[in-house]
Formats: C-alpha cells, structure tokens, sequence
C-alpha cells in the first residue's frame, strides 16, 4: 500500500526515488524548491480539472524548471506504459545534460522502482524488454516507454511521434524556424487530458517565443503563462555589509520588497556575471516581463526604469471594461443619430474606463486607425485639465462600428474633443460628419489649386507634425508618467524605438497603436483650450432639447459662440 501510494504521487515519487546533481557536482535527494513548487501544482491543479496540460513559462537563469519537468516526465513516463515523452532543446550540449540527468534517475533510483531498460545508441530511454526471446519478450515485454532527447533545428523532429508528453527547453534560442518547428512538434500530441507541454525560456529578444508568451497572456491560446522574477530564488542572496544603495536599488527594494541581501546579489552578479550591463541583467534575471523582453533598439523613451516600475503599480489597479450599445435613428434622409446609449460592461470589451466623467470636465480623445501594417483602431481619453488618461479603446473591427464607437465614448466624457487620424482612412472622420457630432479636430489645409488655406476635420501625421507629436510623448513619459493608467500602453512605451535610420517606431513585430492615439489627444489638447476660453460656463448643456442640439450641431465655430452666450443669458432653458 505504501509503494502504491508512492507511485501513484508524483512530488512524493520524485523526493524519495530521484537523484539531482548539483552546481557543486554532488549528488543529492530532489527536494522541490519554493518555485518549482509553485509550478507542480499549477500542473496539479489542471490535471485535477482533466485538461490537457498546455503551459509556458518565462524564467531567470538556473531556476531548476527543466530539472522539475525531466522529474516529473520520467516518472510518468517510467511508472505508465506506452507513454512517449520527448524532451527538446536549443543545443546538443543542453540536450545531452537533461538525457544524463534522466539517465541519472534511472540509475539512482530503487532496483524495485525501475522498469526494464533496453539498450540505445540513441540520446533515449527505452523501457521494454531487452531480451532477443521473442516468448519472453511477449510475455514480458516491459512498460514500451520511452524518453527521448534531442535538438532543435533538425528536419521533421517530433513529426513521426504520437507524443504524451513534451519539454520544449529555451525555445527562445532554438536555431532556425521556432514556430515552424513548435507547429511541426505539436501535430503529434492529441489534445486530451492527461498530455501535457511545458515551454520554458528565458527571453531572447523579440522573436517567436514572446509572441508565443503574448499570445498566452491576452487568452489566445490554452497555455498557463508564468513568470518567475529572479528574486524568487532563494539563494539569489549574498552578504550586507552596511553598504549605501543607489536611488535605483532603493526604488527596486521598495517596488518588489527585496531585502538587502538580495539587493547586493543583484549588484554582484550584474557587475561579475553581466559585465556591468544592466540590460543584460533584465534580460537574463528579470523582475517582471517586460523587463525580459529588452528592445534590440535604441529605446526612444529613455526612462525605461521609470515605466517599468509604474506597470508594477499599476497591478494592483483595475478598470471597467466594455464597450457602448446603442440605437440608430434616421430624422431625415440623409440625418441619422446615435440615441439609447449606454456603457455595456463586458470583461473582454474593447474600451477600458479608469476614471468616470466629471461633470464640466473638458476632455479630449485622440484616435489613431488601422493602417500600415497596424491592425488596431485605437483611442485615448484624457482629462484636459491634467492630461491624465481615464479611458482607451483598442480593437481591430470596422471603421463604421470604430467611428459609431468613439462617438459615444465622446459623449460620453462631455462631448469630448475628437481628433482622428486620417492618414489610411478618413471613413472614421465622415460618418462622425453624417453622424453630426458636435466636436472634431480641426485642421488647416493648404489647396494647392486655389493657394488658399480651408478647414478641415481629422489630424494627419506627417513630416511636420510626426516629430512634435514624439517630442510631446517624450515630454509626457517623462513628466507625467503617473497619469498614464493603461499597462498596454506602457507597454509599447518600451518597444518603441529609433530604427537604423533614426525614425520612431515599433520594434518589428511590435505595435504603437494606442501610444499614437496617446500623441493625438496630446497634439489636440491646446485647440480644446481654446474652445473652453470662449465658451460659456453657465449653459449646462445637460438640458438642452433636441432642436437646440440639432442647432448646436449645425452651427459654425462663430455661431456657436452666440448660441452659448444666448442661452446663457436664457438661463438655459429649452
């Protein structure tokens, strides 16, 4: 009963029968660390929910997850039969450490817990009947397991395999197509419980393993993201002996309530192990993702530390989430308006509100549409007062439901100053016009026909205004840093980079969506100044009718400036 009951427990199979050989070289008990804990009973936890076991894993350096999933690997694949388990790395030199350390297990382990082994030339663990008799052979054949390690970069790995059970090692530095190897391997596991993929990496840049952890971490695959920050690590500590911290290590302690031993680790092995390069320190031991995934390029906002710590605070904020339904009423031939509006919440809406509307409140939205290799309609909502961020939309639909959307978040915040990107489209710009809505950003264009200059609704980035629009980005990353509530938008912050030829823009394979909506609203903030210094603030625009709106709607700048002052004077009344 006891065996049993060993055999049937995985972390008590793996304590009392596995054997691990340390850094030192010694050869010691497997005994489960804090973190290799966390992620058994992640693993625990699925299979009690019978699902097919789909995690991937961004990690700092040495932290033992491939020495937890070969444990965990050998014994189902040593106590089941017909289980085939592969194991794949980025190097043969990697690949032939994890083969000996499942070698080890084997050899290590109780002569009554170990099944019958057949000999291999190959880089596997074969456990069948090794015996040439073909009667004992059948009426012992054995468990017909296997384990096999090999590289990646080979043609058709993994392809010939009806795999159970897979470890995909430092996925982020296998050689040639990572993807096409990935899709390649996971045409061999059936996607039913009791199989399971583990993909670890530390972070190589931004190539196809980051895409593969953004995909886990917005929900569009079934893998369990998790992150494990170096100062998980137990032993990430050395001795304090009074030293002075730098304003940075302070910050650091305070942010992610590091103790001071850990605090001169991190010091000792940027400076002996990361040759004084603080980078190379995130990169290889980060405290979050973001710091993991660094830009190859020359970031354009230079307080990356600063942005990194403000999506740390902001963990612990929330927003509600939706998006607006509304009705669609014709009034006249060519006449329709948007009535019955209202905020729908919704987990997965695609408009996130951090601060409701205040009463009074000027706002401004600025709006950057899908274009150029983009795929995302986006919007910024800020207090003009401020400037501070208390909304932002982002998802990739039609310019029709884009513009019907952003007309109601507009009136939403006080019928808020729009200015819309029209550089790809100006369909957005048209239907808010047919939809009449009261406030757009207006241009000046020259006509080259005339020699004159004429107004215009939309702004348009170009040669002129591109470079005032990232200098005002620039500005507000440094200044107002803490106004920005959106983690997303941070995020493409640190992916937003000068090029070879010194544009900014979005590393390649990266996004700027929502940081240029965030440059609009900026550009767009001084014209909505403009239009509360000359409006009145006695008209509550709460009880005007719909004829005074329909008047409102149609009037030039000039005449709504007598309508304000007129109503004022009216008290407001319809």
């Amino acid at each position: 009963m006891v065996k049993y009951s060993v055999l049937a427990d995985t972390k008590k199979y793996i304590e009392r029968f596995l054997i691990i050989r340390t850094k030192e070289g010694k050869e010691v008990p497997f005994r489960l660390n804090e973190s290799q804990l966390r992620l058994y009973e992640v693993i625990c936890a699925e299979e009690a929910k019978k699902k097919p076991i789909r995690i991937i894993i961004l990690k700092s350096r040495q932290m033992g997850f491939s020495t937890l999933t070969e444990g965990i690997i050998y014994k189902k694949t040593a106590t089941k039969k017909l289980i085939n388990s592969l194991i794949i790395t980025h190097k043969d030199e990697a690949t032939s450490n994890l083969f000996n350390m499942s070698k080890l297990f084997y050899e290590k382990s109780p002569e009554w817990v170990r099944p019958m082994l057949k000999n291999s030339n190959a880089k596997e663990l074969k456990f069948e009947n090794p015996t040439k008799n073909p009667t004992e052979k059948k009426n012992r054949p054995g468990l017909k397991s296997k384990i096999k390690c090999t590289t990646a970069g080979g043609k058709g790995v993994g392809r010939s395999d009806t795999l159970n059970y897979i470890h995909m090692s430092e996925v982020a530095f296998w050689p040639g197509n990572i993807l096409e190897t990935y899709a390649g391997l996971m045409q061999a596991v059936p996607n039913t419980p009791g199989s399971m993929v583990i993909i670890e990496s530390t972070a190589n840049g931004f190539n196809a393993f980051k895409k593969m952890w953004d995909d886990a971490v917005v929900g569009r695959t079934d893998y369990i993201p998790l992150f494990f920050a170096w100062y998980e690590m137990q032993e990430y500590r050395m001795a304090y002996h009074g030293e002075e911290f730098t304003d940075e290590e302070k910050a650091l302690q305070e942010a992610f309530q590091l103790d001071h031993e850990q605090i001169m680790w991190r010091r000792w092995c940027i400076a002996n192990n990361c040759n004084n390069d603080l980078d190379m320190f995130k990169q290889e031991y980060p405290s979050t993702p973001e710091e993991a995934f660094l830009t190859t390029g020359d970031c354009v906002f230079k307080n990356k530390d600063d942005i990194l710590l403000r999506i740390r605070a902001l963990e612990e904020e929330s927003c509600i989430r939706g998006q607006f339904t509304y009705k669609e009423k014709r009034i006249a031939l060519d006449r329709i308006v948007l009535s019955d509006i209202q905020f729908w919440q919704d987990d997965k809406g695609e408009i996130c509100i951090y601060k409701e509307p205040e009463k009074g409140v000027p706002y401004v939205i600025g709006g950057d549409t899908a274009g150029d290799g983009s795929d995302s309609f986006t919007a910024q909502v800020l207090d003009n007062r401020t400037g501070e961020q208390v909304a932002r939309l982002k998802r990739a639909y039609d310019e029709d439901e884009y513009a019907r959307q952003i007309y109601c978040l507009g009136q939403y915040y006080n019928f808020a100053l729009l200015a819309v990107e029209i550089n790809f489209t100006t369909h957005p710009i048209k239907v808010l016009e047919y939809l009449h809505y009261p406030k757009q950003y207006v241009r000046e264009v020259f006509d080259t026909y005339t020699g004159a200059t004429r107004k215009a609704f939309g702004f348009h980035t170009n040669g002129t205004t591109r470079p005032l629009l990232i200098a005002e980005l620039v500005s507000y990353m440094k200044n107002s840093l803490h106004l920005i509530h959106d983690v997303e938008t941070l995020r493409e912050a640190l992916t937003f980079i000068k090029n070879a030829r010194g544009r900014a823009e979005a590393e390649v394979g990266e996004h700027d969506d929502l940081l240029m909506g965030l440059g609009i609203a900026l550009m767009a903030r001084g014209q909505q100044q403009v239009a509360i210094a000359t409006s009145s603030s006695k008209v509550d625009k709460k009880n005007w009718t719909e004829d005074m709106w329909q008047d409102w709607r149609n009037a030039s700048t000039k005449d709504r400036e007598y309508l304000l002052a007129k109503w004022a004077k009216e008290g407001d009344e319809p």
